[in-house]
């Protein structure tokens, strides 16, 4: 171990703090065996490029470990559309409203017709009715919230029954919805070989984000060769021009 340390000296290396947590492992025991077996290095290179990188803690879902990430933000717009999405049908109040909506009293009579004003009018109701969900992202982050605050608690005193209960209820909802979300990615990676039940929602996540990248448009030249990167001055130049 001082060998270690004179190697992470010698190299210059600068910790990145870990945010949220004191500690990175569990033996899921009441009460529990709490240690830091994790810990994030950086150079100065890196640390001088990207001031904001940050490390903090994740919700342990199954594992023994609190998963980690190193985190680096960026803000990219994204355009506001109606699009059917598949883990809806995991709602049991999805079906209900597509039969009400597909039986309901229509004055056409041509079967085209009929069928078109069946597509409108259940396209209304899903805009309607996606408008009242609770946003499955922050939902997931808020349920994580929860979790990661009982967390902190178990690490100073030992959880109530009631508490420890709980937190199993909320643990039982946080899979509910991680389902949901891999159905989410899975949808948007477009890939149909795959299992609905395939829980690499890594591999789906990375296909779309591909996707999404290849589609994008980093940058523009204007008229005096001018490189533009900023989404205002691009949406600016292609308003101008075209």
């Amino acid at each position: 171990m001082l060998l270690f340390n004179d190697a992470i000296s010698s190299l210059g290396l600068t910790e990145i703090p870990l945010h949220g947590r004191r500690f990175t492992w569990t033996n899921k025991q009441h009460p529990p065996l709490l240690e830091r077996l994790d810990w994030f290095f950086t150079s100065n290179a890196w640390a001088i490029a990207y001031p904001h990188t940050t490390a903090r803690s994740l919700v342990m879902e199954t594992s023994d470990h609190w998963p980690c990430v190193i985190d680096i933000r960026t803000n990219v717009p994204k355009s506001k559309i109606l699009r059917f999405e598949n883990f809806w049908m995991e709602h049991d109040s999805f079906l209900p409203l597509v039969a009400a909506c597909w039986n309901g009293q229509f004055p056409q009579t041509d079967p085209a017709l009929l069928l078109s004003a069946k597509f409108k009018a259940l396209r209304a109701a899903l805009r309607i009715w996606q408008s009242k969900l609770s946003n499955l992202k922050q939902t997931i982050v808020n349920i994580k919230l929860v979790i990661s605050f009982l967390d902190c608690i178990e690490e100073w005193r030992d959880l109530s029954i009631e508490e420890w209960n709980f937190k199993a209820m909320i643990s039982e909802k946080l899979s509910e919805l991680l389902h949901q979300q891999r159905l989410y990615w899975r949808q948007r990676g477009t890939i149909k070989w795959v299992k609905l039940g395939d829980e690499n929602t890594k591999f789906f996540h990375a296909n779309a984000s591909i996707r999404h990248r290849r589609n994008m448009i980093t940058s523009l030249v204007d008229n005096s060769d001018s490189v533009l990167y900023g989404h205002e001055q691009k949406a600016s130049l292609l308003w101008n021009d075209f």
